[in-house]
């Protein structure tokens, strides 16, 4: 069953498509611009894309689950995203992750009922010499602790 977008977020849509269409490789600026309307990339907007640029819905559900950066869901308010390559687990990332979804009572891409915090997995932020690391609302920090990424999301 395929989502039908409201009128207003249509116009968004195909301003959105309008704006982009023309470029060489549209569908990566087209996504982005998209989760920077809406805040993700809403099933609404699927259909409305894959035939602006001549492609299959199963197509684009590909490249949006490619990259993780994409969702389906809007995400909360603080976006934790915590390293989960080898030099960070060398550095004790699988504790300290298990140690914060503890602590926040939340999954790997859960976002918490208040619409607060959402934590996500993250395949290297280039400070493997200051593991483990973590990007807290897209500021990266390094030699993180549980304790202190999780008072940064929560304040």
């Amino acid at each position: 069953m395929t989502a039908t977008a409201a009128p207003s977020e249509t116009a968004e849509i195909q301003a959105i498509l309008d704006k982009n269409i023309t470029l060489e490789g549209p569908l990566l600026p087209i996504l982005h611009d998209v989760q920077a309307t809406f805040g993700c990339v809403p099933d609404a907007a699927r259909a409305p894309i894959a035939e602006a640029l001549n492609i299959t819905q199963a197509e684009l559900h590909g490249v949006i689950s490619f990259y993780h950066d994409f969702r389906r869901e809007p995400a909360g308010q603080h976006v934790l995203k915590i390293c989960r390559a080898e030099a960070c687990q060398a550095m004790g990332a699988n504790a300290l992750s298990d140690k914060v979804l503890s602590m926040l009572g939340l999954d790997w891409h859960g976002t918490s009922a208040d619409g607060r915090i959402t934590v996500e997995p993250v395949y290297c932020l280039g400070l493997c010499a200051c593991g483990p690391a973590a990007m807290v609302n897209g500021q990266v920090r390094g030699r993180v602790t549980a304790e202190t990424l999780v008072s940064e999301v929560s304040a």
